[in-house]
């Protein structure tokens, strides 16, 4: 199994708030809502690689 770790970025300011594991085939992206600390509330946090 392929699991690689991804970042969740929020789609607000763009910080990169949470690092996860994910298996990476066969999976489509992910899209959570998850907490900003720099708005102070809930948004939307993409998946990005980093690199």
């Amino acid at each position: 199994m392929a699991r690689e770790y991804i970042w969740l970025e929020c789609t607000e300011t763009g910080a990169r708030n949470y690092r996860v594991p994910k298996e990476m085939r066969g999976t489509e992206r992910l899209e959570l809502m998850k907490y900003c600390p720099q708005l102070r509330r809930h948004t939307v946090h993409k998946e990005s690689r980093k690199k």
